[in-house]
């Protein structure tokens, strides 16, 4: 009899999106956005915790402190996503729970109620130690898995495009480099400059005040019309100063993007040998790197897809998932 899960997270990210597809395959899941406030919250989680075998969390803060006290309650498995918000201190970028206050107190209780703890890489593994005071060893590293949309690289050439995806907020000027990709444009008047994400606050108008003609800021886009950037960029950028994995980076790599990044976080562990870094956040330095990164060629573009391809399947994740839920059920039966 298929298991049956308590999904718990609050939005609908890709990240989210793939493991929800995953557990779907082999689970009978119970999806619940925790986004409703207490009391009413609380009683979904409580029927949620108690009519499932297994609780399934997205990180380490409100959301799934809840699941994860009545998950220890009920007695029953859990398994808990961290990796991002949850395990950051970033005071320069306003960013991470592991800054002083309420949300470090809460994500770390939660750490601690989960029986098993998931990370996408093994720079979140460290930063769980550094920054959480949780051992290595009882933090599991399973690379994210991504499907394959594009079945092939993009048959029309590519354009001089520079492409980053991010929300648009105060923060991500800084955290995911938003603005320093704009700056860089203005040193390229001849390639396209691409902004994909949605508006979240007024940091779209300080980039707008400061952006030459050729930047773009789409906005939030639909799933095809990403596809489309995807196919016809030549350069990916992520100029961040923490990326617990970074999805979006794979995904362009797939559609045979060159990417140009730091060595932030776990961006080394997703590219590889595969791109370009950038060693001083400055937009003349950005600059220069992604001019070198539009004359690669399509054999090295081919190397950029394959490496997605053979080290982030989404099978391996999907193997990992059943084979650790499993055990845990066994486990418990046991007991």
């Amino acid at each position: 009899m298929p298991p049956r899960i308590f999904f718990v997270h609050t939005g609908n990210e890709t990240f989210v999106r793939l493991d929800r597809d995953i557990l779907l395959s082999f689970a009978n899941l119970q999806d619940f956005h925790a986004s409703q406030k207490f009391p009413l919250g609380l009683i979904k989680y409580w029927n949620g915790v108690k009519n499932s075998d297994l609780v399934f969390c997205w990180f380490a803060s409100w959301n799934s402190f809840w699941a994860l006290l009545l998950a220890k309650l009920f007695h029953k498995p859990s398994i808990l996503v961290i990796g991002g918000y949850d395990l950051a201190n970033l005071p320069e970028a306003d960013y991470g729970h592991q800054r002083p206050g309420l949300g470090r107190w809460v994500s770390r209780l939660a750490m601690r109620l989960a029986a098993s703890l998931l990370t996408n890489s093994y720079y979140s593994q460290n930063e769980a130690q550094h920054n959480a005071g949780i051992p290595s060893d009882k933090v599991k590293v399973i690379y994210h898995g991504l499907s394959d949309p594009f079945g092939t690289l993009p048959q029309t050439a590519k354009e001089r495009m520079a492409l980053t995806v991010g929300k648009v907020d105060i923060p991500n000027l800084k955290r995911k480099g938003l603005q320093v990709f704009v700056e860089a444009a203005a040193l390229l008047p001849d390639v396209q400059f691409v902004l994909v994400g949605e508006w979240a606050d007024n940091a779209i108008d300080h980039l707008r005040a400061i952006a030459s003609p050729n930047v773009l800021f789409t906005g939030r886009v639909t799933e095809t019309d990403l596809l489309d950037y995807y196919r016809k960029a030549s350069v990916y950028v992520q100029a961040s100063l923490h990326e617990g994995f970074s999805l979006s980076v794979a995904e362009a790599m797939l559609a045979g993007c060159i990417p140009v990044v730091t060595r932030a976080g776990s961006l080394p562990e997703v590219v590889g040998d595969c791109g370009l870094y950038c060693e001083t956040n400055s937009p003349e330095s950005l600059s220069l790197i992604i001019k070198s990164a539009l004359e690669y060629s399509l054999v090295e573009r081919k190397r950029i897809r394959s490496r997605i391809l053979v080290e982030f399947p989404l099978e391996k994740r999907k193997s990992s998932f059943q084979q650790m839920i499993d055990n845990m059920a066994r486990v418990s039966n046991n007991d």
